[in-house]
């Protein structure tokens, strides 16, 4: 059926616009039976023990996923009604002014939308005036105008003497234009709606997410134009923290239900927000991960259904978790707070680093060091936040190719994860109730280059007062003083069992690989008269040993403070507060591996002293901190 002018002209778009708020309503009723659900009656039968309460927990657990299933449907039916309203009032208010226009001017326009205009001008052959006519509005004009006066009627290089010929044929084209868009909305609009439909059943699978996922892209796609560009994401943290709360409720829920991935990873925007965002965007990215096959994307789906157990299933006594940002883009990304760090007085955000990426390991050893720092803080002080901050692609190195892996001894990753830290904190400062809150930053091996970076930035990490390296092959400075919190507020635990801590520097590393390579030939070519296994042999014990000697030789000529990443924080020269850690056991004569020790730090079971040192500084005590001696 094509639309007609007159249509579009008396279409009653406020309509739309009322049904979007229907919908709307039960959206937020879904959500409110969702909250009721889960913080109210859910939690009541944590405690509970039995089959009945167990029974009774995962009916609860199955009715919220419903109720969210419903609240984010209902949200994109609602923001493509309004969409559907806004892109037809532009086109009718561009109709009804073509139509003033023609009324102005003394014009008709007829039901077909032709435009009919009297006689005017003069024909310069025989003076009289040139007569009237009607015009159809068209796409682009078919002809180019001639100014040339006296030429007759249309045609190529001509055009009309009539004055009112050009100015009919202006508006016969903002009328058809405006029907033609008018027309392109509603078929837009007609399928986007048509394709918003629940898969039948009372499940809420993985399946059901990836159509509301591929829902969520369709309406994103339909209501660009009304959403998409109001988001400040080129603005300051700040900023958006003003633009949020300047938002209308209705404004903000409809950019929560079509842009959950946006608002959810925004920094500045309150933390729950974002945690109701991206609880929302791991069901769609869970059901989307779900539907592929490659390495990728089974090691992602297993990191975040092993977040959204614990988001689901939360361990009596825990803090309360808050999901602040979740995505999928290069080794995934995943933000987790134990504590709201809006409302808590001492924050702290955590950096992994070297082999992190979303998996199963990351969910289960990097959440509990955040999860750990934060209860331990919370024995001092209960307004204590602690995040496991996975915001940048953190190098990955299997143990075998040490050696032949540049990614690790580049600073590259550590220079692009930067300023999205920086990014990051100053959201967490921004959207922080407190009047002057306690913020720390955490860097943890390879991460601890990257919060040294981030520092080294102008302006260092905003509103950060204190900064904690553990297990660090360095920061990129050769001072604490360089770290923008004073050298009084930079903490180093390192353990002297910890290889990480203790990196070879640049020239040592250098030595050691050019030494380690000619070992290798040698005592190859020394032991290939044994055959095959002599010769192979012959590399092994040539390698170790030459590498061993480059070591020696380069160590003897280069500045022993020095470790990969620049100078050694726990030496005396690099001027932080080193604390006590256990040095755990020696790599792989007395742990399981090489790395036994440098994965403690965080541990109450495994190393008390550091746990509790961290979870001092974090609750703003330092001074009740142990210490030991510098390098």
């Amino acid at each position: 059926m094509t639309l007609t002018w007159q249509q579009l002209r008396d279409l009653k778009t406020q309509e739309f616009t009322e049904a979007a708020t229907a919908w709307a309503d039960v959206s937020t009723r879904a959500d409110a039976g969702r909250t009721r659900i889960s913080v109210g009656m859910i939690k009541t039968l944590e405690s509970q023990k039995g089959a009945s309460a167990t029974a009774a927990y995962e009916r609860l657990k199955r009715v919220d996923r419903n109720f969210d299933f419903i609240h984010t449907e209902c949200g994109l039916v609602r923001t493509t009604l309004n969409s559907l309203a806004h892109e037809l009032s532009e086109e009718q208010a561009r109709l009804k002014g073509a139509l003033d226009d023609a009324t102005a001017h003394g014009y008709t326009v007829h039901a077909d939308g032709s435009v009919q205009y009297p006689q005017g001008g003069e024909n310069v052959l025989t003076k009289e005036p040139v007569p009237g006519g009607s015009v159809r509005g068209v796409d682009k004009p078919l002809f180019l105008q001639d100014a040339r006066p006296g030429s007759l009627g249309k045609g190529p290089m001509l055009t009309n003497a009539n004055p009112h010929h050009a100015v009919a044929q202006e508006i016969a084209d903002r009328i058809f234009g405006a029907l033609k868009a008018a027309q392109d909305v509603d078929i837009r609009f007609t399928r986007a709606l048509n394709g918003l439909k629940a898969p039948e059943g009372l499940d809420v699978t993985d399946a059901t997410w990836a159509d509301a996922a591929g829902d969520a892209a369709v309406v994103r796609r339909e209501a660009a134009d009304y959403l998409r560009d109001t988001i400040p994401e080129g603005s300051s943290p700040a900023d958006r923290s003003s633009w949020w709360k300047g938002l209308t409720e209705d404004q903000r829920a409809e950019l929560m239900a079509a842009y959950p991935d946006v608002i959810g990873n925004l920094d500045g925007i309150p933390a729950d927000v974002r945690h109701q965002a991206n609880q929302d965007n791991l069901q769609m990215l869970i059901g989307k991960l779900s539907e592929q096959s490659d390495e990728k994307s089974r090691t992602q789906l297993a990191g975040m259904r092993s977040i959204d157990h614990q988001l689901l299933y939360p361990k009596p006594g825990d803090p309360p978790m808050y999901l602040l940002g979740i995505g999928d883009q290069g080794g995934g990304r995943a933000i987790v707070a134990f504590g709201n760090p809006d409302t808590s007085r001492n924050v702290s955000a955590y950096v992994p680093g070297l082999g992190t990426a979303l998996d199963a390991e990351f969910a289960r050893n990097d959440l509990q060091r955040a999860r750990d720092t934060a209860a331990g803080a919370r024995r001092h002080d209960s307004s204590s936040a602690s995040i496991v901050w996975l915001g940048y692609d953190a190098p990955q190195l299997p143990a075998a190719e040490w050696h032949d892996n540049a990614d690790v001894m580049s600073k590259e990753h550590a220079e692009k994860g930067a300023p999205a830290y920086n990014s990051f904190m100053a959201g967490i400062a921004a959207a922080n109730h407190n009047p002057d809150p306690h913020i720390t930053a955490i860097g943890h091996s390879y991460g601890s280059l990257t919060v040294g970076q981030a520092a080294l930035q102008s302006g260092g990490i905003p509103g950060v007062d204190d900064v904690v390296l553990v297990g660090s092959p360095g920061t990129g400075a050769q001072s604490a003083d360089q770290l923008g919190v004073g050298k009084e507020h930079v903490y180093v635990g390192a353990s002297d069992h910890d290889p990480v801590s203790m990196t070879p520097n640049r020239v040592e590393s250098g030595a050691m690989l050019a030494g380690g390579g000619a070992g290798a030939i040698a005592g190859g070519i020394a032991g290939s008269a044994l055959g095959p296994l002599g010769s192979l042999g012959g590399a092994i014990i040539g390698g170790a040993a030459g590498a061993a000697h480059g070591f020696i030789v380069a160590d003897a000529v280069t500045d022993e403070s020095q470790v990969y990443f620049g100078a050694d924080p726990a030496r005396k020269e690099f001027g932080a507060n080193r604390f006590k850690v256990d040095d755990g056991p020696l790599p792989v004569i007395e742990g399981q591996g090489p790395m036994d020790a440098h994965s403690n730090y965080f541990n109450p079971n495994k190393d008390a002293e550091s746990a509790g040192n961290i979870a001092l500084i974090v609750a703003g005590k330092p001074h009740l901190i142990t210490t030991e001696e510098h390098r």
